[in-house]
């Protein structure tokens, strides 16, 4: 673990103009942060009642009524407040200034005296903090406070850190190992990590100490929610709580013991996340090591291809090592951003791009899938196998629904993408004393402090269609000596490295290419990296895998959708012997390069119409299409495949 981590660079010094991602980032200021405004006022026609702005409305007491939605329903509005705020970080928009700034106000008027700060308890007078396991407060204080420090960070406008502070100030005086306190931690994880970006933000040091006494505390015996009366009488808010044991919350050991991730994967993933943080703040050796036994078993033996995880719908959670079924996964969108969350701190810590290798998986695949490309519509939900009339009628699989969503009624995935591509230069770019690390290949510009002087980096990519990477260097000195460090993708078996034109030397070092010298204006590194299409097998004790294959460029998952193949999508064979055949079409959501695929497919126009038979099926030769999986189901709803069977 490295004494000092890696810092991120201002959004305000990143600027991206990408072919790929611009189609998604431009969505989130021009279309998703105006049309979720809409949704948490409750004035789109046809979609779930929000209830957020209204709620807040109630309990500042400037409307009556009774609180609606979820017991956590507040946090859609801190998920959009930070979305806003990585937006405006980037440019500042009047517009959507405006509607950040009423809706602080709404919030901040519904703030208690005392700094409490909870609608749902507020309006329907329910005692505090009496339901840790399940209540949610202490989640829905966490995403206020991330909000509020990203906000004014952008802005420069404090009033939502002072109600913040006023809360953290307050959780401070409640919570802690004192006799006079509440011995408890939250069910959900989210508020320690927000503590910590508190922390850093005003350094007041009862943030990280009330941050750290949360992750200690978790799991010693006896467990707090044991005592709590959800448990203890089986009054449970959430009616399905009543089946889950300790781990479902990661509180059946201390957290020093958890070496494999279990229970629910958002709670999960935003534990380890603040762990991590925790481990680098103290400098604690011990705790780091808790947190990359925890990451090599997510990644080693619960992750999805297409950067997915939880695998059962029933407690959104973790099962057991190498349980992944295709059709029936929950694999949450906000589990991914998580995970991303998760691995990008470890690899600020470590500099190792194995955890980038990560991030950039989730991005590429489940996160972006999690949003339509009009930016209306919405899954929180990802399979990565989908038969529409089979999902729509068995009732083990309603979670699976088959077609992107205006709005839910627990609507925590929308904000939550809005908020992560809006903060997508997070990932691109790390900065080192004097190293600039280059994360993400997405064309963009940066600038930053190296060497002592003020540096510019342009990055041309068309990634993952292209693997050549460009970095045009500018400085404002003639000469500058520093580091530049390209990440080299986990899949790329081929690297070459050239310096304006000339194949120039290089140091690699955990999946980074370093790049040290004394540098000119004008110079310009070029990285060829190899991202051909290829077949990907699965650990053959991923049983539902065995005999299939996936296809992949770069990061990408490509899956087989039945708009182009047909249905009966389960039935082709694929001639993996068979060269990958690209093919870019420009008419198909607004350009996608596609694979074409050699097969076989059953020819249903023989089969008998009788259930049971004796006779094989015939097959047909056939080449097959398939597409990005962020991309599907932008043609309407129909079959969708990832895994498909494998010619011997």
């Amino acid at each position: 673990m490295k004494k000092i981590k890696l810092k991120s660079i201002a959004l305000s010094e990143i600027s991206i103009k990408d072919s790929f991602w611009n189609r998604y980032i431009d969505l989130v200021d021009e279309i998703i942060i105006p049309f979720l405004w809409e949704l948490i006022n409750d004035n789109v026609e046809g979609a779930k009642k929000s209830h957020c702005i209204q709620n807040f409305k109630i309990a500042s007491g400037k409307e009556q009524g009774e609180h609606q939605g979820s017991i956590f329903q507040d946090t859609d509005v801190s998920k959009w407040l930070e979305a806003v705020a990585y937006s405006l970080a980037k440019k500042r928009n009047p517009k959507i200034e405006k509607m950040a700034d009423e809706a602080i106000e709404l919030i901040a008027h519904a703030q208690c005296e005392d700094g409490y700060l909870n609608t749902y308890y507020t309006i329907k007078g329910k005692e505090r903090w009496k339901n840790l396991f399940e209540g949610h407060e202490l989640y829905t204080a966490g995403h206020l406070i991330e909000a509020a420090v990203a906000y004014y960070e952008a802005t420069g406008k404090a009033k939502i850190m002072e109600v913040a502070c006023r809360f953290a100030d307050y959780l401070c005086e409640v919570f802690g190992k004192e006799e006079n306190k509440i011995h408890g931690y939250p069910g959900h994880p989210e508020i320690e990590l927000a503590l910590v970006k508190l922390y850093r933000r005003t350094g007041k040091k009862e943030y990280l100490e009330l941050a750290n006494y949360f992750i200690r505390t978790r799991g010693e015996k006896p467990c707090y929610f044991l005592s709590e009366d959800c448990i203890k009488n089986k009054n449970y808010h959430f009616a399905e709580f009543e089946d889950f044991d300790l781990d479902y919350c990661q509180a059946h050991m201390p957290l020093m013991e958890q070496t494999t991730a279990e229970g629910h994967a958002v709670r999960a993933v935003y534990l380890y996340s603040a762990m991590a943080d925790l481990a680098y703040e103290y400098q604690d050796q011990d705790l780091f090591l808790q947190c990359e036994k925890i990451w090599n078993n997510i990644v080693g033996k619960k992750l999805y291809v297409t950067g997915s995880i939880g695998s059962a719908s029933y407690g959104e959670r973790f099962t057991t090592d190498y349980d992944l079924p295709n059709n029936t996964n929950y694999s949450e969108s906000c589990a991914s951003i998580g995970l991303a969350m998760f691995s990008s701190r470890m690899f600020q810590i470590t500099r190792d791009g194995k955890y980038m290798d990560v991030v950039e998986n989730a991005l590429y695949n489940t996160i972006l899938a999690g949003i339509s490309m009009d930016g209306r519509h919405f899954f929180y939900v990802n399979p990565l196998e989908v038969v529409p009339e089979i999902a729509e009628k068995n009732p083990t699989m309603r979670h699976i629904i088959t077609t992107r969503q205006l709005w839910f009624g627990v609507a925590c995935c929308p904000p939550n993408i809005a908020r992560t591509l809006a903060s997508l230069g997070n990932y691109i770019y790390s900065l080192d004393e004097n190293i600039i690390y280059v994360n993400l290949f997405v064309a963009s510009k940066v600038t930053a402090q190296l060497g002592g002087d003020c540096v510019e980096l342009e990055m041309q990519a068309n990634y993952p269609v292209d693997g050549e990477i460009k970095v045009a260097i500018s400085l404002e000195k003639s000469k500058n000596k520093f580091t530049v460090a390209i990440r080299k993708p986990g899949f790329s078996n081929k690297v070459l490295v050239k310096v304006n034109g000339q194949v120039a030397s290089f140091i690699c070092d955990k999946g980074y290419i370093y790049i040290e010298r004394e540098w000119e204006d004008k110079d310009e590194i070029t990285i060829s990296l190899d991202v051909a299409f290829r077949y990907v097998h699965c650990n053959p004790k991923v049983r539902d895998n065995i005999g299939k294959v996936c296809v992949m460029r770069g990061p990408w998952v490509y899956c087989l959708e039945e708009v182009d193949n047909g249905e009966y999508l389960s039935s082709i064979v694929v001639d993996t012997s068979k060269e990958i055949e690209e093919e870019y079409d420009p008419s198909l959501l607004n350009g996608l390069l596609c694979a074409k695929l050699k097969g076989k497919k059953i020819d249903y126009s023989e089969v008998k119409p009788v259930l049971y038979d004796e006779g094989k099926p015939q097959y047909i030769e056939q080449t097959f299409k398939a597409i990005p999986y962020c991309s599907w189901n932008n043609r309407g709803k129909g079959e969708m495949l990832v895994w498909m069977k494998e010619m011997e």
